[in-house]
């Protein structure tokens, strides 16, 4: 063609800026950043761009300044470190966001401190309402007895209380709370629960696992306010520790619906899968609801079931007695009375698509659960199934190539480790103790490990779980080289198993879980390199700044 050449010119610059126009450019860049992605094919970047609620570069500082474009925010990290969003595997959501205005009991050191702070409750609970939640720990007081409803009395008069252990598997009620429920000595006692009883037989105030809803069948149920105002405040708390995304363990559907309205109106920062109850299932396999269906921020598809209690509250179902409690090997949930019958709900929930996830401590338990999978697979075949036993806390040996074989997920809870290692040896004893918390085992064997934290039963801090996983260092600072130090794992194992593994759980494996282009944009700067410190240190390390899907959603932008 020929043209003069300023006409020429002209021709080339607006083939030219035609072009620029028609380039994406990022609305995020993330740059200076030690960009650690979880992401095997490019484990570490210095800079990310973003469109939209995606990530679309991972690399350079120079890759990325390729994707700069006029409408476009950058935060510069400053050279800190960048991980992918915590995915915490395994909470109770709307308990934890209403726990963080309830009664604290966990750090009262002393019966007398914990009357104390009952007291200072009732002084500001309005008549009629009760008082809940708690997470009280009697291991710590000097004589290490159960709590009972003569150290409350005094102190609540008629305002009732129902308040649970930490563990969330026995809780105290005053005399107020068992007269409204009806509770006296002749009250027959419930399979898979306990009425703690005084050598009179008269009920103390402590109900165990089947036993609680005893007293939880007269508690007012949540109002759809009390349920938005919890949920407002778990998701503004999950932000605050760079958690991106939780899955909530049997939630109501009333929960559900509080998510819902959240997401509708733009105010959902922590997405969201929620596994109601198994007992249940037919309530979403009727409207034809399968594993993981839903949208990025509120997803449904699976359903969570019990085995047995805990080993705090010596409910945890053993194949030996305990050890400080020889005529006690725990407890089978209400659910395994008779076991045939989860077996059939849960082999109706598989053929319904939907996943399955059962909660199991005791290494009995465990291997039942195992029974059960397995005699699932056999019937309906290998489809992926993705089973997860929640927890997996004390395992049998012979039990971790079962665990493998059936591809089930370990989802566990690291803090539980350091905590519970304070006095798990003496329920134990040292030579069963050996395959507690068994992450390394676990890794050994193949099984995908997801990580979360229970919350509100342990801190809803990820940092804290990844120190645990990494040092099992207890809590009573009585094992700073680690409580079974053989089951150790790495630091990159530990983020793994809190990011891609817990996304695997959740079938969201290609959806998040690292930094890697397609994925959404949920990443987390925190204010230390933890690569760089010394283990003991990592739980030092705080939140900077956490992005979801291309937005800030706490801390500096």
């Amino acid at each position: 063609m020929k043209c003069k050449f300023a006409l020429c010119v002209s021709l080339i610059m607006a083939i030219v800026d035609a072009n620029a126009e028609s380039k994406p450019s990022a609305t995020l860049i993330v740059t200076n950043a030690a960009v650690y992605t979880v992401d095997k094919q490019q484990p570490k970047a210095e800079a990310v761009a973003v469109i939209g609620d995606r990530i679309v570069a991972v690399g350079s500082r120079a890759d990325i300044d390729l994707w700069r474009g006029p409408r476009m925010k950058v935060i510069d990290a400053g050279g800190k470190l960048l991980l992918p969003g915590f995915n915490d595997a395994h909470v109770h959501f709307i308990q934890g966001g209403a726990q963080l205005d309830q009664v604290q009991l966990t750090e009262a050191a002393t019966p007398e401190e914990f009357a104390k702070r009952i007291a200072s409750q009732v002084k500001k609970t309005p008549k009629g309402e009760w008082i809940l939640g708690g997470r009280w720990d009697e291991t710590k007081w000097s004589k290490q007895e159960l709590p009972t409803k003569a150290l409350v009395d005094g102190v609540t008069g008629d305002t009732p209380i129902f308040v649970e252990r930490y563990d969330g598997h026995e809780a105290l009620a005053n005399s107020a709370a068992m007269k409204l429920a009806g509770i006296d000595p002749k009250t027959p006692d419930v399979a898979g629960g306990v009425i703690v009883r005084d050598a009179s037989r008269n009920p103390t105030g402590v109900f165990k696992d089947a036993a609680m809803p005893l007293i939880y069948k007269v508690i007012p149920p949540m109002t759809h306010e009390q349920r938005l105002r919890a949920a407002r405040a778990a998701v503004k708390h999950a932000a605050s520790l760079g958690v991106t995304s939780v899955q909530h363990m049997n939630p109501e559907f009333a929960d559900v619906a509080a998510y819902s309205e959240l997401a509708e109106k733009g105010e959902l920062t922590t997405r969201i899968y929620a596994v109601p109850m198994e007992t249940d299932w037919r309530d979403q396999a009727k409207v034809g609801i399968r594993r993981a269906w839903g949208s990025s921020y509120l997803r449904l598809g699976a359903v969570k079931g019990y085995a047995d209690g805990s080993l705090g509250s010596r409910t945890a179902y053993m194949f030996e007695p305990f050890t400080d409690d020889p005529a006690n090997r725990g407890l089978l949930s209400d659910e395994m009375h008779p076991p045939s019958a989860m077996r059939d709900r849960l082999m109706q929930a598989d053929a319904a698509g939907l996943q399955l996830r059962v909660h199991a401590i005791g290494d009995r338990a465990i291997s039942m659960m195992l029974d059960i999978f397995g005699d699932i697979e056999k019937e309906h075949g290998y489809h992926d199934q993705r089973f997860a036993i929640e927890h997996a806390q004390h395992m049998a040996q012979k039990d971790f190539e079962r665990f493998a074989k059936l591809h089930v997920i370990a989802s566990m809870q690291p803090y539980h480790a350091i905590d519970d290692g304070r006095w798990a040896e003496a329920r134990l004893g040292h030579e069963r103790a050996r395959y507690s918390y068994a992450w390394r085992s676990f890794l050994d064997h193949d099984v995908t490990l997801a990580f979360g934290t229970d919350w509100p039963v342990a801190p809803l801090d990820p940092i804290l779980g990844v120190y645990a996983a990494v040092t099992r260092a207890t809590l009573d600072g009585k094992n700073p080289a680690g409580w079974i130090p053989e089951e150790k794992i790495t630091l990159s194992e530990a983020i793994e198993a809190y990011t891609m593994g817990a996304a695997f759980a959740e079938f969201q494996e290609r959806e998040k879980g690292s930094i890697s282009p397609g994925k959404l944009a949920d990443m987390v700067i925190l204010t230390d390199n933890i690569f760089e410190l010394k283990p003991e240190a990592i739980r030092n390390a705080k939140v900077k700044t956490t992005i979801l899907g291309g937005k800030v959603v706490y801390g500096e932008p």
